[in-house]
């Protein structure tokens, strides 16, 4: 069967298709590859069944990362938590990847990974893709009335500090001014020390906001006018996606995280969303996991593929230097840590 490349920016054909396609999600859309490009240089290519002039009835969206430091490569998609591929059948699935085997077998591409949301490890077998990563996907329906969503939250861990905060008379702004953005990436970047990673340049989140309007909002906690907590989130459909949270440490005992998930929630549910997507969690992060599972969120597998030359594939995040590029990040000047962060992300994809 002939295959064909699309780019999706200037193709007006994506958009409609991943409207239409049941499984197509905020990180198919040509907001986030415009974010992407814009931001880290990545160029977006879609490969699929469907010839030009006729309605896409397939495609697998991937950005090329092309990196001095950690090789040439396909991607789908980088900085997304998962992204399904939007086929027909298992036929079809199976004729593109045999397509990406070898374009990768040619010698241009180190590795192409995949992200799905699902996929059954026999299926992927037969597809001779292999797992590389292995994450936690959480998920809250909102099918609830907001009441009884209060009420499936954990009582002690949540519901007492979604309390406290009010009695700490803690204030709630949601928006996209630049206000609201200066105060979550000052969050973040405190958050981010205190993980010793550098955080994303701000020009990242500058160029979701713009790229996606008001399908971005950013949630402010304010203790009187300082920042305590805040999340970005993205609305595709009916699906409302948490993708980033910060918090100021120093207020923690005020509930401001908790408090601004409720917002969240309620929120959602009143604009008539149908879930929360709670992203993905490192299977490592117990503390994480077990916050998403008392927000009500169910927890499933995700699972990360490749196909790769055996042997060819080394994860830079995992690598010997690791422990000691965190060391350092806990403890260089702000300034630093923000310039590490907009050298090394352009690489990591």
């Amino acid at each position: 069967m002939p295959l064909f490349e699309l780019n999706p920016l200037t193709d007006r054909r994506w958009d409609d298709f991943v409207e239409r396609h049941p499984n197509g999600g905020i990180f198919h859309s040509s907001g986030w590859l415009r974010a992407l490009r814009d931001t880290y240089e990545y160029q977006p290519v879609v490969f699929t069944t469907s010839g030009p002039f006729v309605p896409l009835t397939e495609g697998m969206v991937f950005c090329e990362v092309d990196s001095w430091l950690t090789g040439r490569r396909l991607v789908s998609l980088p900085f997304s938590d998962h992204c399904d591929l939007l086929v027909k059948s298992s036929g079809t699935e199976y004729e593109l990847v045999e397509h990406l085997r070898k374009v990768m077998s040619a010698g241009k591409y180190r590795y192409i990974e995949f992200r799905p949301s699902s996929m059954a490890a026999c299926f992927a077998e037969s597809l001779g893709v292999a797992r590389s990563e292995s994450f936690l996907l959480h998920s809250l329906p909102l099918d609830l009335p907001v009441g009884d969503l209060f009420q499936k939250l954990h009582k002690d861990c949540i519901q007492r500090k979604i309390r406290r905060a009010e009695r700490e008379s803690l204030s709630y702004v949601a928006g996209r001014t630049d206000l609201l953005l200066q105060h979550f990436y000052q969050l973040l970047l405190r958050t981010r020390r205190r993980h010793s990673v550098p955080p994303q340049p701000f020009h990242w989140f500058r160029n979701l906001s713009t790229c996606f309007g008001d399908r971005l909002t950013v949630h402010v906690a304010y203790k009187v006018d300082q920042a305590v907590a805040a999340i970005i989130t993205l609305r595709f459909k009916e699906t409302v996606t948490y993708k980033y949270g910060c918090s100021d440490e120093r207020f923690a005992n005020m509930g401001g995280t908790p408090f601004l998930f409720w917002k969240i929630i309620s929120d959602a549910k009143n604009s008539g969303a149908l879930r929360l997507d709670l992203g993905r969690t490192d299977i490592e992060n117990e503390g994480l996991a077990a916050f998403k599972d008392r927000l009500g969120g169910a927890r499933q597998m995700l699972n990360y593929y490749r196909i790769s030359e055996a042997g060819t594939v080394r994860d830079v995040r995992k690598s010997w230097a690791a422990p000691l590029l965190r060391r350092a990040f806990s403890c260089i000047p702000d300034a630093v840590l923000v310039a590490s962060g907009k050298l090394l992300y352009r690489h990591i994809g």
